[in-house]
């Protein structure tokens, strides 16, 4: 067994930041980190890691083009293992969820878990349809550390949610246009293959502009401090989604790096909305 490619598979560096956001929920909706934080960290971590594997599994011919060195198309996991591995990841976040959690945050585990799923195997080569299931994905996260406190909860951290929608709506739009080689070759039938590369980019740029308007909107909570903070972020968000707007093709967007800066700018964000949470 090769225990790297079965740790890679996870994404693991997006699955342990799935898991800090689902954290970062809690002390948004709370004011404090609730006891049951490390199951909420667990069952955000276990779900989106088997998110990533079933969604290896279901691109393995897709990726042979787009992303060789994918452990599938390489030949380090065999499509079957990846199946079951997906089903055992699956299967212990929402145990977890069901034995250690509150009703709603189950539901919501749960859901998430049929919705990956219906992602991966249908719901991705739609155009948007599988863009706005996957940006929804991401931000529930926050829906989901908020709903320790009920609906209550789920309010308080609807605009961090918002914001996250916007901005992954961005990337994911921006993503699908630098793999339209791939998805051309194997039938798929994602937004910029429908519809082309510009009114994808514009989207795109369009959606992080709803990000960020989002982000500032929440100085009326944290105050000048957060405010300072988040238009730095904000500046490194629409550089990103401009910097491609010239791009005519899935190589010069490539080129323009523009969703690896969305990337950094998300991850830059959660730690401005995770300082604001505990400092402000």
């Amino acid at each position: 067994m090769n225990g790297a490619a079965y740790l890679s598979i996870t994404r693991p560096v997006n699955s342990v930041v799935a898991g800090l956001a689902g954290i970062l929920a809690t002390v948004i909706a709370t004011g404090t980190i609730p006891a049951e934080f490390l199951f909420i960290f667990l069952i955000v971590l276990l779900i989106t890691g088997a998110g990533n594997v079933i969604n290896d599994y279901y691109d393995r011919d897709i990726d042979a083009i787009n992303q060789p060195d994918r452990p599938i198309p390489a030949g380090l996991i065999s499509p079957s293992y990846a199946l079951i591995y997906a089903v055992l990841l699956f299967f212990a976040g929402n145990a977890i969820a069901i034995l250690f959690t509150p009703v709603p945050l189950t539901c919501i585990a749960l859901g998430n878990s049929a919705l990956l799923w219906l992602y991966a195997a249908y719901l991705k080569g739609m155009p948007l349809i599988g863009n706005i299931s996957v940006s929804y994905l991401a931000a529930s996260i926050f829906l989901f550390g908020g709903a320790i406190e009920g609906i209550s909860g789920i309010i308080t951290v609807l605009p961090v949610a918002g914001a996250t929608f916007g901005l992954m709506l961005a990337r994911e739009l921006i993503k699908d246009a630098e793999d339209m080689p791939g998805d051309k070759e194997h039938g798929a039938r994602t937004f910029p293959l429908v519809y082309g590369i510009r009114p994808t980019l514009l989207l795109a740029l369009a959606s992080t502009i709803f990000g960020v308007i989002i982000s500032i909107l929440l100085v009326y909570r944290w105050g000048i401090v957060y405010l300072a903070a988040i238009l730095l972020v904000d500046f490194v968000l629409l550089y990103g989604s401009i910097k491609g707007l010239s791009a005519k093709n899935s190589e010069e967007i490539i080129q323009a790096r523009s969703s690896k800066i969305l990337k950094t700018g998300m991850f830059a964000s959660l730690l401005v909305f995770l300082g604001s949470a505990i400092l402000l």
